[in-house]
């Protein structure tokens, strides 16, 4: 059962209280103001829905092989779907409760119940001046890249449940065609991983940004400056300061060139001169940067950008590519950041497969509410991920170096689909050693100080039916230690049938054969080889 309501000028939303409502209780009550105002004529759609699933593994717990337990999984999973649109308010979110019972009652290192949420709000609070933007998400996180990586949320080794949330409240205006304005200040935190050695955080950003406006033809220009400053449990107190200006000279219709001047200051343990206790700046802590490159687009379905150029801590470069057909997306992406764990849980997916779907599906459907239907049917019908797979994020609390090179092919014919993902990435740690202690042993401090990992997935469907299909799904990825030498090399194959009994019903048969290194200090590998059977009902 869908429920669909509408014009609800004279109803608040529910709130519940928590630690982000708490700390910042003007959110909720913006947003109960943009619903009370005259302008609110809003179509709300709540879709509640449930999934039971059977599964039988031959390792329940990803344990070494001579330790391995079978036995049955029995999951029942009710969850919620909210979205509404307004003229000043989007919302969309969704919730999930999954309970676990169990054949073997003395099964050890498995979890009774799982819980995920993911929501985000924008708000226009005065038109074209003053927005609000909100998130809030909470999912289960490995804790180490060289631990396994559990198939099922019912295994709790290598894992923590991660809850995220952000309020950003920005003025935004154009003035006439010169110069467009954003101000924005943003506050977030992170908690969840204080059992496991990752300290709750919050976080305030301050950001400013100016551009050129439309009346700049041939020669744009635009100025960055963001302010942050974090509290974290075990790093301390932390600051982080970018600014950057840049231009850009249309050379030709369809090529640009791009050119930028900037500078960076980090404060954070370093191995400065001021003691592991003691935050200290260096030369290698702060410096300027530039960059030059270009930016190519010869029609609506290719597009390059890339620069090189270099940041206080080396030579760098960006690359952003896309190129689509009537059937295929291709995207090609590298970045070299300065970035945290946290950073990373509060950043949505890198490479998002509706949003794929969505450039692909935009010659066929230029209404972009029609595209957006368009775009989940198809998900719904193809079985493909509703992202693709990252390279693990690993729980540390040290700032790093991080260079990603990530590319994608998406394709959608008439009967089959593919999607197909490849990475590498190399993090290197800035900061202390120390910083981490909490989460790893004396004798592995250096673990995640310099890590590499490189991996490959592939999502394939054929469609036997108009109501059903195959599928086969494959994932390998490499990740190696640098400093210790320690591997995990994780491995997994599934196939299986997907059945449409009816618009709101999915049936699903799953084989699945996976591997891994079994935990830090085991270098067995874990397999298991599991059976999984799912129903799924939306009301």
């Amino acid at each position: 059962m869908t429920i669909t309501t509408a014009d609800l000028p004279d109803q608040r939303p529910a709130t519940r209280p928590g630690r982000a409502a708490l700390t910042f209780t003007l959110t909720p009550l913006a947003l109960a103001a943009l619903l009370l105002s005259n302008d609110c004529r809003a179509q709300w759609r709540v879709t509640p829905s449930v999934q039971v699933r059977e599964t039988y593994s031959d390792n329940i717990s990803n344990q070494p092989d001579e330790q391995a337990h079978g036995g049955f999984v029995s999951e029942i999973a009710p969850a919620i779907s909210v979205t509404g649109q307004t003229p000043r308010l989007r919302v969309s979110a969704n919730a999930e409760v999954r309970k676990y019972a169990y054949s073997n009652n003395d099964m050890g290192n498995v979890r009774d119940s799982d819980r995920r949420y993911a929501a985000n709000a924008q708000a226009v609070a005065v038109k074209e001046w003053l927005y609000v933007d909100a998130t809030a998400g909470g999912t289960r996180q490995p804790v180490s890249a060289f631990g396994p990586v559990p198939n099922g949320s019912f295994a709790a080794n290598n894992g923590t449940d991660i809850r995220t949330w952000s309020i950003s409240p920005s003025l935004r205006h154009s003035f006439g065609t010169t110069v467009g304005l954003t101000a924005r200040f943003t506050r977030d935190g992170v908690e969840g991983g204080q059992g496991v050695g990752f300290g709750n955080s919050m976080g305030s950003t301050r950001a400013l940004d100016l551009q050129s406006g439309p009346r700049f033809t041939n020669l744009g220009w635009n100025v960055h400056y963001s302010h942050q400053d974090l509290s974290a449990q075990n790093s301390g107190d932390t600051t982080s300061e970018n600014s950057l200006v840049g231009l850009r000279y249309r050379v030709h219709q369809d090529l640009s060139l791009t050119s930028s001047v900037g500078y960076d200051k980090y404060e954070f343990n370093t191995t400065g001169t001021g003691g592991p206790n003691v935050i200290t700046l260096s030369q290698n802590d702060r410096g300027r940067s530039w960059s030059a490159g270009f930016i190519w687009a010869p029609s609506a379905r290719t597009r390059l950008q890339a620069s090189a150029g270099r940041r206080y801590f080396g030579k760098t470069g960006a690359l952003d590519a896309s190129y689509r057909t009537r059937l295929t997306t291709w995207t090609l992406t590298y970045a070299d950041n300065v970035t945290t764990t946290r950073s990373q849980f509060l950043l949505p997916a890198a490479i998002d497969t509706a949003a794929m779907l969505d450039s692909l599906f935009r010659s066929q459907f230029p209404d972009p509410v029609v595209r957006q239907q368009a775009v989940q049917t198809y998900l719904a019908l193809s079985g493909l991920p509703s992202s693709i797979p990252d390279p693990i994020n690993f729980l540390s609390n040290r700032y790093m170096r991080n260079k990603r090179l990530q590319g994608s092919f998406l394709f959608t014919g008439a009967r089959s689909s593919a999607l197909v993902s490849v990475f590498k990435d190399r993090s290197m740690a800035l900061s202390l050693q120390q910083e981490d202690s909490a989460l790893l042993p004396s004798q592995l401090s250096s673990l995640n100080d310099d890590t590499d990992q490189r991996g490959i997935s592939g999502n394939f469907d054929y469609r036997l039916s108009s109501r059903s299909s195959a599928h086969v799904n494959l994932s390998a990825i490499n990740a190696h230690s640098l400093r210790t030498g320690i591997d995990n090399k994780l491995r997994q194959v599934s196939t299986g049938l997907t059945t449409h009994f009816n618009a709101k019903t999915i049936g699903t048969l799953d084989l699945r054969h996976s591997k891994g290194r079994a935990g830090i200090f085991d270098n067995r590998d874990y397999h298991e080889n599991a059976v999984v059977a799912a129903l799924s009902v939306q009301y």
